[in-house]
């Protein structure tokens, strides 16, 4: 059983942010003087912070965003690139892409401003995007003589489509938020002052659903892209049959036949 009683773990840096309002996590990486350029300490951070979102009843959605408006987030601290020892060192430290894509809560990235390098990959990494009019978006790896490294081919090329996700890892150059929303990058592009409130209204919305039905959409939609159509289909039956069984769907026919909301306690 979870516990619908813990607090939010000290993340021991100022630059993330955790927040929580109505089941709704916002997390901030909040470095706006460096376009939210994420350090090893802010990757640790991360992680803590989606590890306590997976572990608590507190959180049934999660937003994650910018501070400062400038930018969603520039990508890794290249400066800080050149602590890692060796390149086998770099291969191995705590990769904030993946500590995203293994969260069992859903995620929207609301992005504003810049989202670049590993900022990219990071929205990539949400469930959900959000963009404002001042986003912009890139995979300037290429430029300084490297590549992504967090899921950049594998998600960009399944977001925007192999042509455009080409165009991009091999010029290095941005696109706009009108191109990302034409290309399926992201779902919606509102108003810079409106990105915020959207993204939580939206994550709202999710954390009153059935939160048991919601994670296991997550992991279907992941088994939907990676295994052969027969054996998706296979697999979202089971998953289906799982949902079905629990206390939360019993509560939702329930409620459905008594005419009221139903109260969904992730079980």
């Amino acid at each position: 059983m979870t516990d619908t009683t813990s607090t939010p773990p000290d993340l021991g840096t100022e630059h993330v942010t955790l927040d929580v309002a109505g089941r709704v996590a916002t997390l901030t990486l909040n470095r706006p003087e460096k376009l939210n350029a994420v350090t090893p300490e802010m990757s640790h951070a991360l992680v803590r912070a989606v590890e306590w979102c997976d572990t608590t009843d507190d959180v049934r959605a999660v937003v994650l965003t910018g501070a400062g408006g400038r930018a969603f987030s520039a990508g890794s601290d290249i400066r800080a690139l050149d602590g890692y020892a060796t390149p086998w060192e770099f291969r191995n430290r705590v990769d904030y892409c993946d500590a995203l894509r293994a969260a069992r809560t859903p995620t929207i990235a609301a992005v504003g401003g810049y989202a670049l390098g590993g900022g990219l990959e990071t929205a990539l990494s949400c469930d959900i995007r959000l963009a404002s009019h001042t986003a912009s978006f890139g995979a300037p790896e290429i430029t300084l003589g490297w590549i992504g490294g967090g899921g950049m081919a594998a998600f960009l090329s399944r977001a925007a489509g192999p042509s455009n996700a080409a165009l991009m890892l091999l010029t290095g150059e941005r696109i706009d938020a009108a191109t990302a929303l034409r290309w399926h990058l992201v779902s919606e592009v509102v108003a810079p002052d409106e990105l915020l409130a959207r993204a939580r209204a939206l994550a709202a919305v999710i954390a009153s659903r059935a939160p048991v039905a919601a994670e296991t959409a997550k992991i279907n939609l992941r088994a939907a892209g990676n295994l052969p159509e027969d054996q998706a289909l296979a697999y979202e039956r089971d998953l289906q049959t799982v949902c079905f069984a629990t206390e939360d769907a019993a509560e939702g026919r329930r409620a459905f036949a008594e005419k009221r909301p139903p109260v969904f306690r992730k079980r």
